[in-house]
């Protein structure tokens, strides 16, 4: 196969070309991070709906409950990332939003305790492990099908769609709540609205599947299975030397969980601590989230783009370092500003920023640190640890951090962490390196308009 043959696009069937691929790709994404945030927002029916009220410890099994989608996370990605370097990027993307839908599904579907018994919690705690299996593989596939197949030049701009999910999963899971509120009222909603922005997913999720299925494989990784160069054990391999070993935790320590603590301190932190601890009425805080965070979406887009000019690790470590020196005080105007939305807006939307800044850039830096023999395990592994271990931990320091702000030193102490290791050791223009060097593929130009 000539390289001639794996640059031309304009006459390459649907399934490969750019616009399909980012949005199949990102709408995916977009409903398994709408489907995992739900369980946060309604955190408090859960408790009401599936454990005993008498054992008093139903708030905390809910906690436990979402804490337990965090955790598991790093095993989808060993799990989805052999699949996805194996057998291919197609069957494992395809995989995981099938499972993260029929969980959503079920769980709306599932009877409380008051049907079940224990049975409830069991089964709810049993499908949440099986979405947050699901979701560790789900992100670090999207960003690599799409940046196996953009252009060098491009790789940042098109691999930042994918970031924006995330952060629209919130808004799209509190603007359906909020939606639901006011359609049947507080009292329905109670009795078993709360179901119903779950049950969405029925009529989302076949779409999006319907979408993955149409994929075709990246060209290098096709190119990269033509040589027979595919990894036999790519979580061995990912493992098997100091090299590789080197880069995860580089991408660990200076990429994925630096990110997640200022991503989760800026938009779950801020708002359980406008909720929580400053008694701000719960519809504001929503509103206002949900404004903020709208307005943000574009420069995850914009600093993806960036990037690609003047590459990612800069970018990215002025989010670190504007989090570490501005958290304290920003929550403190938080307190300041409790009764005044626009301010709150403002502050909320300063919080995206930095959000945008560390997370915008970062799956195309991710993929272009690892080879494509073994990129989905290697991508996917340092950042579910990042974000389902070190981010997963900031609610549970906002709430041991109580009525002050003593929880944000450790998002501020992981960021600044973060600023060191990667000015010190992370490249400064990894969006110059050759990601698929194994099989000699050449750097891709833009495509046509």
């Amino acid at each position: 196969m000539t390289s001639q043959a794996l640059i031309v696009r304009s006459e390459a069937p649907m399934e490969t070309r750019l616009p399909f691929v980012v949005a199949a790709s990102t709408i995916g994404t977009l409903l398994a991070w709408y489907d995992f945030y739900l369980y946060g927002a309604l955190a408090t029916f859960f408790a009401a709906k599936f454990f005993p009220a008498e054992s008093g410890l139903a708030w905390f099994a809910v906690l436990g409950l979402v804490g337990t989608g965090f955790v598991v996370r790093p095993a989808g990605a060993v799990v989805f990332g052999y699949l996805g370097d194996r057998v291919g990027r197609k069957y494992a993307l395809s995989l995981t939003l099938l499972m993260i839908g029929a969980t959503t599904v079920g769980v709306g579907l599932l009877p409380g305790y008051g049907t079940l018994g224990l049975s409830a919690p069991v089964l709810l705690v049993l499908l949440r492990v099986i979405q947050g299996l699901a979701l560790g593989g789900e992100y670090g596939g999207a960003a690599i099908y799409v940046a196996e197949h953009a252009p060098d030049a491009k790789r940042g701009l098109y691999t930042s769609w994918v970031q924006t999910t995330a952060t629209a999963g919130i808004v799209l899971a509190l603007l359906a709540i909020l939606l639901c509120r006011a359609g049947i009222g507080e009292q329905r909603f109670d009795a078993w609205g709360w179901r119903v922005p779950f049950l969405l997913s029925a009529a989302l999720v076949p779409v999006a599947i319907y979408l993955r299925l149409r994929f075709a494989e990246p060209p290098l990784y096709d190119r990269l299975k033509e040589h027979n160069k595919a990894s036999s054990d790519p979580l061995r391999d990912s493992l098997a030397g100091w090299g590789n070993w080197r880069l995860m935790l580089l991408a660990l320590f200076g990429a994925a969980a630096p990110e997640a603590v200022v991503w989760y301190a800026g938009q779950f932190y801020a708002l359980y601590y406008l909720q929580a601890v400053l008694k701000v009425p719960e519809v504001m805080v929503w509103v206002v989230t949900i404004v903020a965070l709208s307005l943000g979406l574009p420069l995850f887009v914009a600093f993806g783009a960036l990037s690609d000019r003047i590459g990612r690790r800069n970018i990215m470590a002025l989010g670190f370092l504007l989090a570490a020196v501005s958290l304290w005080p920003v929550f403190a105007l938080l307190g300041t500003f409790k009764d005044n939305p626009v301010v709150l807006t403002l502050l909320v939307f300063y919080l995206t920023v930095l959000a945008a800044l560390a997370y915008g850039p970062m799956a195309a830096l991710l993929v272009e640190l690892f080879p494509t023999r073994i990129r989905y395990t290697s991508v996917s592994l340092p950042y579910q640890i990042g974000n389902g271990v070190f981010g997963g931990l900031v609610p549970l320091a906002a709430a041991l951090g109580g009525a002050g702000r003593g929880g944000l030193l450790y998002p501020i102490g992981i960021a600044a962490l973060g600023v060191a290791v990667a000015i010190a050791w992370l490249p400064a223009r990894s969006d110059e390196a050759d990601i698929s060097p194994e099989v000699g593929q050449p750097r891709l130009p833009a495509p046509k308009p």
